[in-house]
């Protein structure tokens, strides 16, 4: 039962997906519970994935053929990026556009940190927001345009999960910085807990059967290999977050956090395809002859 009420209260602080009244009240909260939550938050990627993905597959299953309207493999993926973003309050993008209007505005570590606390949004922010977006959107368009629908739709519940160990390897490397009192990662300042990890990993494993079963009715799959790339990838993204807080920080923020998971998911995405390349004539033609 614990460990369900994690899991919500997880659901309530990073999603917009309602936690409320009586299920809130018998939720509860204390800073030492959202420390625990921490290692759901996989396991919320892994929703959020999955519920991104069956817009995608509804969208599709609408609309006329990608083989009549190739464009529209981005509708698909432009009102699944909107979906993840409605489910989350685009909670991840605000952490990222906050990172970008401090690391791009201030010289200081004093100064990056106070743009970042600014409500407003700087030039860095919206820029940086857009490319982000459009990245994701044209990533995705190109995975279902490389193969079957499903290879797309299982790409995403599959990056949502490992980008969101992103922010979790950073509580472990980094220390947080910023003012304390004040910040809404505060609870999760004394780093990543033992116990939160080995949730972290349970849903990880979790994910891989969920993902493997929805590969399974796919007529056509990327091979493991492209996959254990995909998830080097968002590894790398969130590492390079990671470096750039820890040389101008010294240390992460919630923001840190948020734009971790953020690049991370676009690693994934890009490795992904960059994987399948070789094989993309073999994938389009098994697609378009399934």
């Amino acid at each position: 039962m614990q460990g369900l009420r994690h899991f919500l209260l997880a659901l309530q602080y990073f999603t917009r997906i309602p936690v409320t009244g009586a299920l809130a009240r018998w939720v509860g909260y204390h800073p030492q519970m959202l420390r625990h939550a921490l290692g759901h938050l996989p396991g919320i990627g892994l929703l959020i994935g999955l519920l991104s993905a069956a817009v995608m597959l509804l969208a599709l299953a609408v609309l006329p053929s990608m083989q009549q309207a190739p464009a529209l493999a981005w509708v698909a993926a432009l009102l699944s990026t909107v979906a993840s973003l409605w489910l989350t309050g685009a909670f991840h993008e605000d952490g990222l556009a906050d990172l970008a209007d401090g690391l791009g505005g201030g010289s200081d570590r004093e100064r990056i940190l106070l743009i970042m606390k600014d409500s407003r949004i700087g030039s860095f922010a919206a820029v940086t927001l857009i490319v982000a977006l459009l990245l994701k959107t044209a990533l995705l368009a190109a995975l279902l345009q490389l193969g079957p629908a499903l290879l797309a739709a299982s790409a995403l519940p599959a990056a949502h999960v490992c980008s969101r160990l992103m922010p979790l390897l950073l509580t472990a490397w980094l220390p947080h910085v910023g003012d304390s009192a004040q910040s809404k990662s505060k609870p999760i300042a004394t780093g990543l807990q033992a116990s939160a990890l080995r949730t972290a990993l349970l849903w990880l494993a979790v994910s891989a059967l969920a993902v493997g079963a929805l590969l399974r009715s796919s007529p056509v799959a990327a091979p493991a290999s492209a996959w254990l790339w995909a998830g080097l990838g968002a590894l790398l993204g969130g590492g390079l977050v990671g470096w750039r807080l820890r040389v101008r920080l010294g240390g992460f923020t919630g923001d840190g956090l948020g734009a971790a998971q953020q690049v991370g998911e676009l690693g994934f995405y890009l490795a992904l395809l960059m994987a399948l390349a070789p094989r993309g004539a073999a994938l389009a033609a098994s697609a378009a002859s399934a």
